[in-house]
C-alpha cells in the first residue's frame, strides 16, 4: 500500500527522505518529530502516512528545538527517534544539541538535517557538519537514497550502542532524488519504556565535567568504529593520486573519472560517509603512498581541513587541493566537479558548449496565488498605514508572505529568519524615530519562533503592531498543520491554539481579528490597532484569518462543492488597473485595450477583486455551493 511499507528484500524506487522513513522503520524507531521545511519535510511526511499501520508515533513540533528535544525524551525511556528539521533548523535546535552530547541517550536517536546549497529555498547556505565538530556529535552523510536508509539504521544502531546521539547530514540532490532502494527487513517498533534516574543527566557545573571527560572518550572510540566501516568508508581503485570524497559530491566525483577512460584508473578514490569523526587511520592508510590529494566536498572544508592536519600530525606531505579548485559556493553540480577532477589530473579543461536559443519567454516574477489571503491584508494593510499617514517599518519573516517583498506591495523592508520579525521589530520600537515598526508573521512560525518576541515587546512596552497571518497551517512546505490548525500530523484531531488567546494571555491589551477577504473590515481593524500603537506607545497584535487558498480549493473539490467564478463585464471597466496593479492578482490579465479580463481557470472565486473595484465591472457569474465558506475557515 506504501512504497516505504514494502516487502523486505524487494527493491522501491524511493526519495532520499523516503529512504531515511524507512531506515526509521527497519532500525525499529518508534517515535519521530520534526519541522517541516524544505528539503527535509517528507521524511515526517512518510512516517506519518503510515505511522498507524506501522504502530510508531509521529509529530509535527512547534519548533526544531522542541523536536530535539521531544526525541530526546523519548529517548532516554528507551525509544528509538529521529528528529528531522532543515540545515538553519539546526541552528534552533543547537542549544538542545550540545548538552545532550555530554548527557548521551538511551534508545538510538538521530538527528536528520538537509541542507539546501545554493538556496533553492532558503535564506542562507550552512554546513552542518560543523555543528557534529562542535557539538562531538557524529556525522553521517549519505551519498544516495539506498545510503539514506543503510545509514540511517546505522545511525541508529550505534547510537544505541554508543548512548550517544548521532547526526545525518543530508542534501537536497539527496533528499530530493529518487533511487532504487533495496529493503530490509522491519524490526518490531520499541514504542515505550522506562526512564531510569541517572547522575549524569542534570548538567549542572559539577556533572558537565565529567560528562566532558567521557565525551571525549567516547569520541575517539566512536572515530575507531568509523575506520572500520568498509560498507561505508572505502577504497575504490589504485594509483598515485587520490580523490577523497562525501555525501552527493562521490557520485559526481564517480561520474567525472567514468569520461576520462585509462586515466581514471591512475586515480584512487576514498570514499567516506563519516566526515565526523574523522577516520584518521583509514584515510592516512589509503592515501599514505600517493603524491596528491583532491577533497571534494560540498560547501565548507570540513574533510579538507580535518585531512590536512592529520597529515602534518603524520608527517606526510602529498599535495592537497580541494576549495582552490570545488569552489566554496552553491550546491555541486557535475560540470564543477569534472572541471575540478580534470584540472587536478592536469587535463585540458573544456569549456561547456553553450547553446543559444532564440526564444522570448515572458517573465515570471514571484507572485502569490490566486484567492491567497495574503494578497489582500498587504493590500488592506496597505491602505490602513496610508489613512493613518504612518511611516512603517515592515519588519518580514520567513513563509508565503516573504512575497510582499516585492511589487505592488513593499512590504518587507527586513527577512532574516523565523521568528526575527518580532524580535527586529522590538528594537526598532525603541530605536526608530518617527517611525512605527509593523512585524509580519505567518500562523506557524509565530508558534515556531514569534512567542518570545512578543512577550519581550509586552514587558519592555515595544510601541510595535504584530500582525499574524493565519492561513490555518504550514503553507510554504507544504500544508503541513501546526498546533492553531486542529489536527495532528497523523491526521487526528487536536485542541486549536488561540492565536488571540496566547497575546492577552500575556497582557497585550488591543487584539484584534480580521478576514482579508473584508477589505474594509481588514483595513479598519488594523487602522484601530495601529493608532493604539501610537497613542498608547504599546504592543498590539492583528490576527487575519482566512485559510490557505490551495488548502481551501482541495477541500472545497474534495466535497464536491461549486467553486464561484467572477468575470469583468467590459462596458463597466475604466482600465484604471487597480485589480491587476495595485492588487496584482495572477488571474487577472490585460487585455489590448488596457481592460481586465479573468482567466476562469485561475480565477479561484474568492472574490476580493469585485469588492475593490470601485466601478463594480467585477461580477459574479457561478454562484458558489453550499459548504463554500466553511472550506476557507
Amino acid at each position: 500500500m506504501y512504497r516505504i511499507l514494502g516487502r523486505a528484500g524487494s527493491t522501491a524506487l524511493l526519495m532520499g527522505n523516503e529512504a531515511v522513513a524507512r531506515g526509521f522503520l527497519e532500525a525499529g524507531g518508534g517515535f519521530a518529530a520534526g519541522y517541516p521545511g524544505t528539503p527535509s519535510t517528507e521524511v515526517i511526511e512518510s512516517l506519518a502516512e503510515v505511522a498507524k499501520e506501522a504502530g510508531i508515533y509521529v509529530e509535527w513540533s512547534s519548533n526544531e528545538k522542541v523536536a530535539v528535544e521531544a526525541a530526546y525524551g523519548a529517548s532516554l525511556a528507551g525509544v528509538r527517534s529521529i528528529a528531522t528539521m532543515k540545515h538553519v533548523g539546526l541552528n534552533v535546535a543547537a542549544d538542545a544539541l550540545m548538552s545532550i552530547a555530554y548527557t548521551g541517550v538511551r534508545g538510538g536517536m538521530l538527528v536528520f538535517v538537509a541542507g539546501d546549497p545554493s538556496m533553492w529555498s532558503s535564506q542562507n547556505e550552512q554546513d552542518d557538519r560543523y555543528y557534529g565538530l562542535i557539538s562531538y556529535v557524529p556525522v553521517l552523510t549519505p551519498s544516495d537514497p539506498q545510503e539514506a536508509k543503510d545509514l540511517t539504521v546505522l545511525g541508529l544502531d550505534l547510537s544505541e550502542k554508543f548512548s550517544h546521539p548521532f547526526m545525518m547530514v543530508s542534501t537536497t540532490r539527496v533528499s530530493h532524488t529518487r533511487g532504487p532502494v533495496v529493503l530490509g527487513p522491519l524490526r518490531p517498533p520499541r514504542t515505550a519504556g522506562k526512564f531510569e534516574r541517572a547522575r549524569g543527566l542534570t548538567l549542572v557545573p559539577a556533572v558537565a565535567r565529567e560528562q566532558r571527560e567521557k565525551l571525549i572518550s567516547k569520541w575517539e572510540d566512536i572515530r575507531k568504529t568509523f575506520a572500520g566501516l568498509g560498507q561505508f568508508n572505502r577504497v575504490e581503485g589504485d594509483g598515485d593520486v587520490a580523490i577523497v570524497t562525501d555525501g552527493v559530491a562521490y557520485g559526481f566525483v564517480k561520474e567525472s573519472l567514468s569520461e576520462l577512460g585509462p586515466e581514471a584508473d591512475k586515480v584512487k578514490v576514498v570514499k567516506i560517509a563519516t566526515p565526523l569523526p574523522f577516520p584518521r587511520s583509514f584515510v592516512i592508510d589509503a592515501i599514505s603512498n600517493v603524491k596528491r590529494v583532491l577533497v571534494v566536498e560540498e560547501l565548507e572544508p570540513v574533510v579538507e581541513g580535518q585531512l590536512k592536519q592529520a597529515l602534518e600530525e603524520e608527517r606526510l606531505t602529498p599535495e592537497v587541493h580541494g576549495k582552490d579548485l570545488v569552489g566554496l559556493a552553491g550546491e555541486l553540480t557535475l560540470d564543477r566537479v569534472r572541471r575540478a577532477v580534470r584540472s587536478f589530473l592536469g587535463l585540458p579543461v573544456e569549456e561547456p558548449r553553450l547553446y543559444k536559443v532564440d526564444l522570448q519567454i515572458p517573465p515570471r516574477p514571484p507572485a502569490f496565488c490566486p484567492g491567497c489571503p495574503h494578497r489582500a491584508t498587504f493590500y488592506a494593510l496597505r491602505r490602513a498605514v496610508n489613512r493613518l499617514r504612518l511611516k512603517a517599518i515592515y519588519s518580514g519573516d520567513i513563509g508565503c508572505y516573504s512575497l510582499g517583498l516585492y511589487e505592488p506591495f513593499r512590504e518587507q523592508d527586513i527577512i532574516i529568519e523565523m521568528g526575527g520579525s518580532v524580535g527586529a521589530a522590538n528594537g526598532l520600537a525603541h530605536a526608530a524615530q518617527d517611525q512605527v515598526p509593523i512585524a509580519i508573521i505567518g500562523d506557524s512560525t509565530f508558534f515556531h519562533a514569534g512567542i518570545p518576541g512578543l512577550i519581550n515587546a509586552m514587558y519592555n512596552r515595544a510601541p510595535m503592531l504584530l500582525l499574524v497571518l493565519d492561513n490555518r497551517t504550514t503553507a510554504m512546505t507544504g500544508e503541513q498543520p501546526d498546533p492553531g490548525s486542529g489536527v495532528t500530523a497523523m491526521g487526528d484531531e487536536a485542541p486549536v491554539i488561540s492565536i488571540e488567546g496566547i497575546a492577552r494571555g500575556i497582557g497585550i491589551e488591543k487584539v484584534v481579528t480580521f478576514d482579508p477577504f473584508d477589505i474594509n473590515g481588514a483595513t479598519n481593524a488594523m487602522a484601530e490597532a495601529l493608532e493604539y500603537v501610537v497613542k498608547e506607545r504599546r504592543p498590539a497584535v492583528a490576527v487575519a484569518r482566512r485559510a490557505c487558498a490551495l488548502d481551501a480549493l482541495r477541500r472545497a473539490r474534495k466535497a464536491k462543492v461549486q467553486v464561484p467564478l467572477y468575470q469583468v463585464e467590459d462596458d463597466k471597466c475604466t482600465a484604471c488597473g487597480i485589480c491587476y496593479n495595485a492588487f496584482s492578482c495572477p488571474a487577472i490579465f490585460v487585455k489590448d485595450d488596457r481592460k481586465a479580463w479573468i482567466d476562469p481557470s485561475l480565477c479561484t472565486g474568492c472574490g476580493v477583486c469585485a469588492e475593490i473595484c470601485p466601478y463594480k465591472a467585477i461580477v459574479k457569474v457561478v454562484q458558489e455551493g453550499k459548504g463554500w465558506e466553511e472550506a476557507w475557515m
